[in-house]
């Protein structure tokens, strides 16, 4: 019986072994890997952050989804793959062997090299880190009652992208709550995006991109564009604008909070695995496999697919993450089966909808565009149909977003 492992249990490795242990009974045995035993629905992390949600809501467990007769769950954190002996290290159990792997490790903060990104401000690319931002927002609330201290009212999100402006839309909304901790009145908070781009949300067009950015500043959300983070002290980001002298000081901005969204990297598995990669991903071949190694798939934040333009990869979402494994499910299957293998992976986006809140929002959806509650509402229905693939009607029903009118 052929051995599949799969390496990761995010919207591409848990969708992969869900559709697959279908129709590879008897045929196969699957071993899922994932340092978690939960899976979590990685597009809310910005509702826990901002304690708008519990950790709960976007999660469920691993063991819940799986067919024991087919696929083994073991809760161990890769270390390392080595194709050429089709091997899988983990840190806690013994390696091991495979037929075919699937490695889908997902993402993790990318600091770029800025001095003290890391140590002085808080990413949000896990369930634990998104409670931690949620924890250090409560603590520093309670703070300012004793304090005094106006920094402790502020927030700094580094990063004005889609990750950003979610959670921008996410701590608005939070506002209330959190000046109840702090004994303060809402606008006493202060929410601030700083970015190095001129034109945020470049996956939008003019028109969607400047109904964000007034939606933003009409949700009193400070921007600060063409800003290059030179530095992240205790407390303190410091930037230079694009159009300063070269012997312009850098400028600077206070807050007790600094969240770190400015971008995302594959797994740091992928090299120390020896992979040809650029940032944690590699270029997939047409049936979504790594260079050269045809029972290596690489898909979700590991994997690069070139557009038909062949401008740039494909951006890493949940959306194309279930598509690349719905995909590998059937190659599989009919390598497997014995059956003829699908053509090229293709990828044809349904659109994509940017949430600034819990009923405000602004996207292209079905050919068209949206904003407002609109938006809102196929916003909700978006991330329900990807829960619906990974969980199911039960999870669906128990984690769903229908809170479709407040």
């Amino acid at each position: 019986m052929k051995k599949i492992v799969v390496l990761g249990a995010g919207y591409a490795g848990l969708k992969t072994v869900v559709a697959l242990q279908k129709k590879v009974k008897g045929v196969a045995q699957i071993t899922l890997v994932d340092q978690n035993d939960y899976h979590y629905e990685a597009t809310d992390l910005h509702e826990v952050a901002s304690g708008n949600l519990p950790a709960s809501k976007i999660s469920y467990p691993i063991k819940g989804v799986l067919d024991s007769a087919v696929t083994t769950f073991i809760q161990d954190r890769v270390t390392k793959v080595d194709p050429a002996t089709k091997t899988v290290e983990l840190a806690h159990h013994e390696p091991l062997k495979y037929d075919y792997c699937v490695m889908a490790l997902g993402f993790v903060s990318e600091n770029f090299g800025i001095k003290g990104a890391t140590e002085n401000s808080l990413p949000m690319a896990s369930v634990d880190e998104a409670n931690a931002i949620h924890e250090h927002l409560v603590a520093t609330m309670k703070n300012y009652r004793e304090s005094h201290d106006a920094n402790d009212l502020k927030i700094i999100i580094c990063g004005a992208g889609f990750t950003g402006i979610e959670l921008a839309g996410a701590l608005h909304d939070a506002k209330k709550r959190l000046a109840g901790v702090a004994g303060v009145q809402p606008d006493d908070i202060e929410i601030t995006l700083i970015d190095a781009s001129s034109r945020l949300l470049p996956m939008f067009n003019d028109k969607l991109a400047n109904y964000g950015v007034a939606l933003l500043q009409k949700l009193q959300i400070k921007i600060i564009k063409d800003a290059f983070i030179n530095e992240i002290q205790p407390g303190k980001v410091l930037y230079k604008k694009k159009d300063d002298a070269e012997d312009t000081p850098l400028h600077e901005i206070d807050a007790n909070t600094i969240i770190w969204t400015t971008g995302v990297s594959g797994s740091p598995v992928v090299g120390e695995s020896g992979l040809p990669e650029r940032r944690g991903r590699v270029m997939d071949t047409d049936h979504l496999t790594a260079p050269d190694d045809d029972d290596l798939y690489m898909i979700g934040d590991v994997a690069a697919v070139m557009p038909p333009d062949g401008k740039r990869p494909y951006p890493t979402t949940a959306q194309i993450s279930l598509s690349m494994a719905n995909y590998v499910a059937k190659d599989l299957a009919a390598r497997l089966n014995g059956g003829n293998r699908p053509g090229t992976y293709t990828y044809k986006s349904l659109g994509t909808v940017a949430s600034v809140g819990n009923t405000r929002a602004f996207g292209v959806a079905m050919g068209g565009h949206y904003h407002g509650y609109p938006a809102s509402f196929i916003k909700k229905m978006i991330m329900n149909k990807s829960l619906l693939e990974t969980g199911g009607v039960k999870e669906l029903m128990a984690k769903g977003r229908f809170d479709l009118y407040h």
